[in-house]
């Protein structure tokens, strides 16, 4: 690949029907009268930024928001205009999972749907302010599977007030029962401040001492289904024919350069980062005026790049190979880890890979690997 050329596209799709109390990402509500514009503007960017893109592209991913609120003859158009890449993901809620809208998807390319369901119990999707249904949630995957998707990876979330072990044991369970390829499995993060914190504050925090317990629930559980551990929230089904692992976030874990065109996304490519500001009537209007939305700049040093992939890397099952790293890494932490049975480095030093039980301590880990001075 040409250097600075990056072989994966993210697009950000940020309408939603509703704004659950703990998101925290780019979202607008409602505004089915602005989809069309969003995404003319989008396609303007893509045409501004084309160059950085690679001839191949590898994957493409459409998050939000919720991109299948997008209204359908708009979410049509976007799908029919993007390069063709060999993994093609769109974010779903369930309960906009319908026939029409799985037919949608498979004609215009899309292979990999990631489904929303966060939970199968009604009084925990209550809590989260999520609009669908148990019912949603289970008729989901058949109404995906029988318009030909193969490829479906499924979200939940713990640590949710009100959740208990055995909660997510069931919830666990009926992810399992439903056969996705892949699943994620999330941590709930409020941010402080937000609506749901003030709701819930008391019981975040309670859920907050049991994480390391629910997380090893997640682990033995779908490694026990038959689930390949691959990233730290991240699990698939072992495939001799095909790799199941979410491709379009494999590039992130391995640091490999990546674009992202919509609002709020941020772009990482050739050493320098860059977000688009989060306004949604700033990003339409100056795309419309034939220039690129206001963005933060960062240049990205050596050294930074060295610390993201060692803590990005490193979430991952496979052995981080140390070349390239420079000082970044603490030679005396890998051998204090090693006595402790959590870090692994290669005889010949080429790579290191956190144990079972260094990656279930993961971030205070890795935090501790990475050498004074070079952040």
């Amino acid at each position: 690949m040409e250097q600075g050329r990056a072989r994966h596209l993210y697009v950000h799709l940020p309408f939603c029907a509703h704004r659950c109390g703990y998101c925290d990402f780019v979202t607008a509500v409602g505004r089915e009268d602005e989809h069309d514009r969003y995404v003319d503007a989008l396609l303007a960017e893509l045409a501004l930024e084309r160059r950085l893109l690679a001839d191949d592209v590898g994957t493409i991913f459409l998050g939000g928001g919720t991109p299948t609120f997008t209204e359908p003859a708009a979410l049509a158009r976007l799908l029919a205009a993007l390069p063709s890449a060999d993994e093609v993901t769109v974010e779903a809620n369930p309960e906009t999972v319908s026939p029409k809208l799985a037919a949608l998807l498979r004609e215009h390319g899309v292979n990999r749907v990631s489904l929303g369901a966060q939970s199968f119990q009604p009084r925990l999707l209550q809590v989260l302010e999520r609009r669908a249904t148990p019912a949603d949630v289970r008729a989901a995957v058949p109404t995906l599977r029988a318009a030909g998707f193969d490829n479906l990876s499924l979200d939940l979330i713990y640590g949710i007030p009100g959740q208990s072990a055995g909660d997510l044991a069931r919830d666990l369970d009926a992810a399992i029962a439903r056969e996705p390829e892949h699943l994620s499995c999330y941590e709930l993060e409020a941010k402080p401040g937000t609506r749901f914190t003030h709701a819930h504050g008391d019981e975040l925090a309670r859920q907050a001492e049991a994480m390391e317990g629910y997380f090893e629930i997640v682990v033995e559980t779908l490694t026990a289904a038959g689930y390949r551990w691959y990233e730290t929230a991240s699990f698939c089904r072992p495939d001799s024919s095909r790799d199941l692992r979410a491709q379009h976030n494999l590039g992130y874990w391995l640091g490999r350069d990546y674009l992202g065109i919509g609002v709020g996304a941020v772009s990482t490519v050739a050493g320098l980062r860059w977000r688009n500001a989060p306004s949604v009537g700033r990003y339409v209007a100056a795309l419309g005026g034939g220039e690129r939305p206001p963005r933060e700049l960062e240049p990205l040093g050596a050294d930074v790049q060295a610390r993201e992939r060692i803590l990005l890397g490193l979430r991952l099952d496979e052995p981080l190979a140390t070349a390239g790293l420079g000082d970044a890494l603490d030679a005396d932490a890998i051998e204090r880890l090693e006595r402790r049975g959590l870090a692994r480095l290669r005889d010949d030093g080429a790579a290191l890979e956190l144990t079972p039980r260094g990656r279930f301590l993961g971030g205070g880990v890795t935090a501790e690997l990475l050498a004074e001075g070079s952040s």
